[in-house]
């Protein structure tokens, strides 16, 4: 059958593919992941059965249920220009970022995209037939003014960043942030945060790019904070008229966000996650130490992810080995267009970072 010929652009996800090659293991070590270990809050599962009940199964409003975006208004209540500034529930951030990228880009638009990155950014990218200009951070993951100039063009519409980042675990300095945003506003460009791993900050206070910069369009979900990754819950807040241009084609693609996940999140956003965050930090020491005198690697500030570098600097190939051994991690070239690295995610109980700790020192000796 012959397919549009978009298709070509994209390729099939790399994690996939680690999933390919595993298949005939038993009980792998799996540090692949990038899903909470944790089961949703009972909180949360109480509120999805007191919806279901209510008969709160239909579609909601395309843009999301009111009670919902004042919670979200009132959780961003920082966010420069927020009391002008539009929401949108999506379906998951990555339906946010797929709106976004629709709304804004046309052929030939360029972004300039911090490498390592996100997989999904590149691929929606070229999809479109936008332009990723990827913005080489090696080896520190910093996101500084230099850098991205090295990328900028008159064809330049925006920056992308993503902090706590996913695969490094970085995450910027209000500093940092405010060296992009005045770079992003001296050259009239939108920023698009991914802030979807805002709770997974351990070593400092969590900073947001809109509260630094106005013309932020800011992307967050529930997936990670409450493991509701099955249920799909993410918004938009922003400039008010890119958020009605994103809830137009909202409404001839995702048409709402699941209704009964707009109730959970209504719940989850009084819960008290700081138990979580401190489980996590726990994982991030146990798999830092653990990894820091046998591999060259940063130590992660945030998300649930560290991003080694491989031996000899050949990540696939390390990683073909570790499938090999019963361990299963992703190579950096499915996030980054250097092969360099691995990323291993610590979502997970202690015990499989202890064991993958394990084989991953035996294979770096």
């Amino acid at each position: 059958m012959k397919l549009a010929d978009r298709m070509s652009r994209i390729d099939s996800s790399g994690i996939r593919k680690v999933f390919a090659l595993a298949a005939d293991l038993e009980n792998p070590c799996n540090l692949s992941i990038g899903q909470p270990d944790f089961d949703i809050p009972p909180e949360l599962k109480e509120a999805a059965f007191e919806a279901i009940e209510k008969g709160q199964n239909r579609y909601t409003q395309t843009g999301g249920v009111s009670a919902l975006k004042d919670k979200i208004r009132e959780k961003l209540s920082s966010k420069l220009g927020i009391e002008n500034d539009g929401i949108l529930i999506t379906s998951g951030t990555s339906g946010g970022i797929l709106l976004s990228f629709m709304t804004l880009f046309d052929p030939g638009d360029e972004v300039l995209v911090p490498d390592p990155y996100f997989v999904m950014y590149k691929h929606l990218l070229n999809l479109l037939g936008a332009v990723p200009v990827y913005v080489d951070t090696y080896p520190d993951f910093r996101l500084t003014p230099e850098r991205l100039a090295a990328g900028l063009s008159d064809r330049t519409r925006a920056v992308l960043v993503n902090s706590p980042a996913n695969p490094t675990g970085m995450v910027a300095s209000k500093a940092d942030f405010q060296a992009v945003a005045d770079f992003a506003d001296a050259n009239d460009l939108v920023v698009i945060s991914d802030e979807i791993y805002d709770l997974f900050v351990y070593d400092n206070d969590f900073i947001s790019m809109g509260d630094l910069y106005e013309n932020t369009l800011l992307l967050g979900g529930f997936s990670k904070t409450y493991a509701m990754t099955g249920w799909r819950l993410g918004y938009a807040v922003g400039p008010p008229d890119l958020v009605a241009a994103m809830e137009d084609l909202q409404q001839y693609t995702f048409v709402c966000a699941p209704s009964v996940g707009q109730a959970m999140g209504i719940a989850a956003l009084d819960l008290d996650m700081r138990p979580y965050r401190e489980s996590y930090q726990k994982k991030r020491d146990l798999i830092f130490e653990g990894l820091k005198d046998n591999f060259e690697v940063n130590r992660p500030g945030g998300a649930f992810y560290i991003f080694p570098e491989a031996p000899d600097g050949q990540g696939a190939k390390f990683c073909e080995e570790a499938i090999r051994n019963n361990l299963l991690v992703v190579p950096g070239n499915v996030f980054s267009e250097r092969d360099t690295h691995f990323r291993i995610s610590f979502a997970a109980s202690d015990e499989t970072i202890k064991e993958g700790v394990e084989i991953l020192k035996r294979l770096g000796t």
